[in-house]
């Protein structure tokens, strides 16, 4: 064997190289403090490395620099292998006392701002192979802070309609078409480096992100760029790379501001989700931002199927969840108009799961519990959902049906579906009996005189009008109502109660008619004295 190939090297398992042991140690520190530990005068000896940077490619590119005195020709497109690997070599000191490596790939990278955005990706896209090395040694800091750098600017001076302000979209409405091209033209030019960018590993990916939000970069942006990526990505992964590239994608995202997601590009990550394996950290997350786009909705989103060991057919759990995270500020916190488009998706879904057979009475009255009852101006919807309920849940016990009528707020029914419950004998007694109170307190309201203005609506003929025709509606509210009353009712306290009903239904109508006598006499003598007291003539008064 050549005296001057006496170390051995096998570099990651693709080949081995016989090379000066002398000449590499004068240039790498690791390689001298292995030879300075090493007893006896072993002429020959191997070393064995599993992680070099670049590989035998790289190596051989080494050992050139070596040989020929510290002189090699560094470029974008092997200038991360170089870095690299003298880090890896500790190469920073030489012993012939010529420049060492990583003083020559740090002088290089000085001119890091004249590459070319590809010699930029080529440079980046090489630290990804072996990116604890990278990161250590500097590299990887500057390739980023360049390539963030340049999208920033890029961004900076092509505004995109995504990122406009409010009225933009009145802006856009009043453009004409050369007007749509050109705010499509800036869009494309906002959101040029996507595509270059999808090509990198998800851990890469993350570290831009970060500095992208440091340099306060629009968080809209930075949310298509996180979706387009995972939709690039997704198709070509395995399952578990798919599972960490979307917990990944949902830690970025809820690092930005909540109002830059898109609703529907979260909820298809939701979807994935519920098929696949995320940590219950980054689902909770998740549901967190859909939640707080919630009346962005469609009914259709919230008919997700349930989970494959359930038996009921639509997953309320998930709903429950989503309507906890929108009202996690607060109902008072939230506009009116997103308030009420949640409320009528609850309603409507709750209409959609009462016929279902395996819902549990306590996940029914769970979704209609989800809203305050202050959110909704009416229970007609919600007593029509718990009807069809207790129809087709007959076999519940008469305590779990008086549990799930618990969520009527009974003061917010109309007149007439509180005759229809009171008559509806799938209801439980109590609730019937709930509903002829508040029944019996709207009657006792109506006949109660009210406050008037002054002049003639405070005079006695006006009250006693207003009376009148107060009582004529309320009896005829009455007779409409007891005509309806079913008294087959089992319950005998139930019957006793309907019973006095009607006998004040009877009371009323008398005092109604007497009372219309009253009026027609006292009507006809307020007339007769004010014709009179106009026929005076007013010198003569």
């Amino acid at each position: 064997m050549d005296a001057y190939c006496d170390l051995e090297v096998d570099v990651n398992g693709e080949e081995v190289l016989m090379v000066d042991k002398k000449v590499l140690s004068s240039y790498s520190g690791s390689i001298r403090k292995m030879f300075s530990t090493l007893k006896g005068g072993k002429r020959n000896v191997k070393v064995i490395y599993h992680d070099f940077p670049g590989g035998a490619e790289n190596f051989e590119l080494i050992t050139r620099f070596c040989y020929k005195n510290g002189k090699i020709d560094i470029n974008p497109f092997n200038i991360t292998d170089l870095n690299c690997a003298a880090y890896f070599l500790e190469m920073n000191k030489c012993v012939s006392g010529s420049q060492n490596l990583l003083e020559q790939t740090a002088k290089s990278l000085e001119d890091i701002r004249y590459w070319t955005w590809s010699e930029l990706m080529v440079a980046l896209k090489r630290c990804q192979d072996f990116l604890a090395v990278a990161s250590s040694s500097g590299i990887l800091e500057k390739c980023l802070d360049s390539i963030v750098g340049r999208v920033a600017s890029s961004c900076e001076t092509s505004p995109s309609p995504s990122v406009s302000s409010p009225d933009s979209s009145k802006f856009r409405a009043s453009c004409d078409t050369r007007s749509s091209e050109s705010l499509k033209s800036s869009f494309l030019r906002v959101t040029w480096w996507f595509e270059d960018l999808v090509k990198l590993d998800i851990r890469l990916i993350e570290m831009l992100v970060k500095s992208m939000v440091s340099r306060n970069l629009s968080h809209r942006i930075i949310s298509k760029f996180l979706f387009h990526y995972q939709k690039s990505r997704l198709a070509s992964a395995f399952l578990d790379e798919k599972s960490r590239m979307v917990e990944t994608v949902v830690e970025m995202l809820f690092s930005l501001d909540l109002s830059s997601a898109s609703y529907k590009s979260l909820f298809g990550m939701l979807r994935f989700s519920l098929q696949g394996n995320i940590s219950k950290c980054s689902r909770n997350k998740l549901e967190s931002m859909i939640g707080s786009h919630l009346d962005q909705a469609t009914f259709d989103d919230f008919l997700v199927p349930s989970p494959i060991r359930a038996c009921y057919l639509y997953d309320v759990n998930l709903v429950l969840r989503l309507v906890k995270s929108f009202l996690a500020k607060g109902v008072w916190c939230l506009p009116l108009s997103r308030l009420k488009k949640v409320v009528s998706l609850v309603d409507a879904y709750i209409a959609e799961v009462a016929p279902d057979p395996h819902l549990k009475p306590s996940k029914f009255l769970a979704l209609i519990r989800a809203l305050p009852d202050s959110a909704r101006d009416s229970f007609d919807g919600i007593y029509q959902s718990v009807d069809l309920y207790l129809e087709v849940h007959s076999g519940l016990s008469e305590e779990e049906k008086t549990r799930v009528c618990c969520g009527l707020a009974y003061e917010k029914l109309s007149p007439g579906a509180l005759s229809h419950l009171a008559q509806n004998t799938k209801f439980p007694s109590k609730s019937a009996l709930e509903a002829l109170n508040f029944q019996q307190c709207r009657l006792k309201n109506l006949l109660q005189p009210t406050n008037q203005p002054n002049n003639f609506t405070n005079s006695p003929i006006f009250h006693e009008t207003e009376r009148t025709e107060k009582k004529d509606k309320t009896h005829e509210q009455i007779l409409l109502y007891a005509g309806n009353l079913d008294f087959s009712i089992e319950n005998e306290s139930t019957g006793a109660h309907l019973q006095g009903m009607q006998w004040r239904v009877l009371e009323l109508e008398e005092i109604c008619r007497k009372m219309q006598i009253q009026m027609t006499k006292m009507m006809k003598s307020r007339l007769s004295n004010h014709s009179n007291a106009k026929s005076v003539p007013r010198l003569c008064s």
